[in-house]
């Protein structure tokens, strides 16, 4: 029974920092912005999460600490695309890179340090439920967080009149602004969302998934992310579910190690992001839907007129 519980643990670990990254990138998205920088969020997310846990004790400080790292981060891209209309593309690569050195510089003194794991939250009652309850009611406050991102953006972009003004800025901006709407403000709101979550994103990894900090330990999970929004066609449910299916790959490749079947480890090791390319060639051929569901607006820099 253990082992068989200890699966879909593993898998909902491995999955939550892939769901709560695309989340924010899906909004950013929706708002018409691009922003590739995902992975370097992400990354200088988790070493400032893990410094802020060491130094004060405390990894909800650690996670307050990724939050405010990430937008910060976000920011930055946002003047140089938003206020100087850099490419959006090229600034997000940047941005990346910019994130892996500077990571890997601040974190040099805290290689090979053990951290403190955020612990579980049994909710009363629920947690004590056989099976169901150990996975889902006895979980740390980022699985939480994830499922209440999911629930609250589907929400926001679909139901209220906020989400709808930010959709109809990234469908066609031009038009938005003819209408008064604020462009470059929600936009910069959508990208500072997005940072927040890819800096929560990498406060799980540095915090729960691996609670310890090891240099470039985010491992392409920020580009898994970027493929995430374009598998789920800009749907925050259908973020979720490829979150876990893509969580599921990953697992899957590493209990596939652990039996021995003697497939060569670099191979398995690749699967899941061989699985984010097939997905991607998969959804490409299918341009209707694809086209029906990209925001119009997505990449386009918008200069409003003086």
């Amino acid at each position: 029974m253990m082992i068989i519980e200890a699966i879909p643990l593993t898998i909902i670990t491995a999955s939550t920092p892939l769901v709560i990254a695309a989340m924010g990138e899906l909004v950013t998205e929706r708002s018409g912005v691009l922003n590739l920088g995902v992975e370097g969020m992400m990354i200088i997310g988790a070493v400032c999460a893990f410094i802020a846990t060491q130094a004060t004790g405390s990894p909800y400080m650690g996670l307050l600490a990724g939050i405010v790292t990430g937008a910060a981060f976000s920011l930055l891209f946002g003047f140089l695309t938003l206020t100087l209309v850099a490419n959006q593309v090229a600034t997000g690569l940047a941005l990346t890179i910019l994130g892996l050195g500077l990571s890997g510089m601040i974190g040099e003194g805290v290689v090979g340090v053990p951290g403190i794991k955020m612990q579980p939250i049994a909710v009363p009652l629920l947690a004590d439920i056989p099976f169901v309850g150990p996975i889902l009611f006895r979980q740390d406050l980022f699985f939480y967080l994830s499922i209440v991102l999911v629930v609250g953006v589907n929400w926001f972009l679909f139901k209220s009149r906020t989400g709808l003004k930010l959709r109809a800025i990234g469908d066609s901006h031009g038009s938005a602004h003819t209408l008064g709407l604020p462009v470059i403000r929600t936009r910069y709101l959508a990208v500072l969302f997005g940072g927040a979550c890819a800096g929560l994103a990498g406060a799980q990894l540095s915090l729960v998934y691996t609670p310890q900090w090891v240099e470039n330990m985010a491992a392409g999970r920020g580009w898994i992310a970027l493929a995430l929004v374009v598998f789920a066609a800009w749907r925050p449910w259908r973020v979720l579910a490829g979150g876990y299916l893509f969580g599921a790959v990953t697992i899957g490749q590493l209990h596939a190690q652990a039996l021995g079947l003697g497939l060569p480890s670099q191979f398995l090791s690749a699967l899941p992001y061989a699985a984010t390319i097939v997905v991607l060639v998969i959804i490409s051929h299918n341009r209707r839907t694809t086209l029906i569901n990209t925001p119009a607006s997505l990449g386009k820099p918008f200069v409003p007129d003086r």
